[in-house]
């Protein structure tokens, strides 16, 4: 296999699914592991407001039960920007980033702000819209190659995959959180909650790197 990525050096196998580890991807997989285990071992911030032209100032505590809760979905979501570092087909890929998308929406879900839940709500629409071209491209894939396996595209041995397609696997990813759409979560961050919150960021930025990695693999 040649990918742009490097000769990868490691295949896990669990029937139909193959992960596989290269210098990219498994850089990529131990950025997020290493998120995800800080997530888990730590505690949010208490986020101060402070009144302007005054010493007022309004202490946010984060309830236990939003803590929890918070916690699941930063966990879920570094797990999955994990398998999406790793995956070695494309419709699993399109799933994991799917998730990541639903996942930074529940990161913020429970906090009761209404510019933090106006905002995760237009961020999902956003997000929910980009599904069409993201699975469109990953349809379009199986339908030009007859593969929908990133070890067998790399290889060289099936039809090149358009240019167009790839462009609706890239576009899909946008959507999920990159710039320009990025400023439909930028109210997000309004949220309480660090690192939950900072999770969004990096599950978006480690998506978008692997998503570029792909379109030059295929």
């Amino acid at each position: 296999m040649i990918a742009v990525g490097g000769e990868p050096f490691y295949y896990l196998e669990f029937g139909d699914i193959v992960l596989y580890f290269s210098p990219v991807t498994t850089t990529l997989f131990v950025l997020a592991l290493l998120f995800t285990l800080f997530v888990l071992a730590s505690r949010p911030e208490r986020q101060v407001d402070i009144a302007f032209g005054s010493d007022a100032y309004l202490a946010k505590v984060i309830t236990p039960g939003e803590l929890h809760f918070r916690k699941f979905m930063a966990t879920a979501c570094g797990l999955a920007s994990m398998g999406a570092m790793v995956t070695g087909d494309v419709f699993d890929f399109t799933l994991f980033a799917s998730l990541v998308g639903i996942t930074n929406i529940g990161i913020v879900a429970a906090v009761k702000n209404r510019h933090v839940q106006n905002a995760a709500y237009q961020y999902g629409l956003v997000s929910l819209s980009a599904t069409v071209p993201l699975f469109s491209g990953a349809a379009m894939v199986a339908a030009t190659t007859g593969t929908l396996s990133l070890i067998e595209l790399a290889k060289g041995t099936y039809p090149a995959v358009p240019l167009a397609v790839k462009s609706f696997l890239v576009l899909g990813i946008i959507g999920e959180g990159m710039a320009p759409f990025y400023a439909a979560k930028a109210e997000m961050f309004r949220a309480p909650g660090a690192p939950y919150v900072i999770m969004c960021s990096l599950s978006s930025l480690l998506i978008f790197l692997r998503v570029v990695e792909i379109a030059m693999t295929m």
